[in-house]
């Protein structure tokens, strides 16, 4: 098995679960957000979340697949997901 293919794994795997876990706080916000003003406040930075790492979750799939598959387009999908990343971690990289 090819260590990049361990490597990928490991990104795919942690973004499909951080991806679920915020689906799941997103239906939550959804349900109760009108009752809770403060939970309103912070859907913004939720939404932005989610879609982040929905990106991510799909680049990394696709990089999966296409390294697994050794798929003439795998570079082509990898470069994405390490933007990707390289977003996420500028996002949250502290002021």
């Amino acid at each position: 098995m090819k260590p990049s293919l361990i490597l990928l794994g490991l990104i795919l795997g942690t973004a499909g679960s951080i991806l679920f876990s915020l689906v799941g706080v997103a239906v939550i916000f959804l349900v109760l957000g009108s009752d809770y003003p403060r939970l309103e406040a912070e859907a913004d930075s939720l939404f932005v979340n989610l879609g982040m790492f929905t990106v991510l979750t799909v680049f990394a799939a696709l990089s999966f697949y296409s390294v697994l598959k050794a798929r003439p387009w795998r570079a082509a999908a990898v470069v994405p997901l390490i933007i990707m990343l390289a977003v996420i971690g500028w996002y949250y990289w502290p002021d």
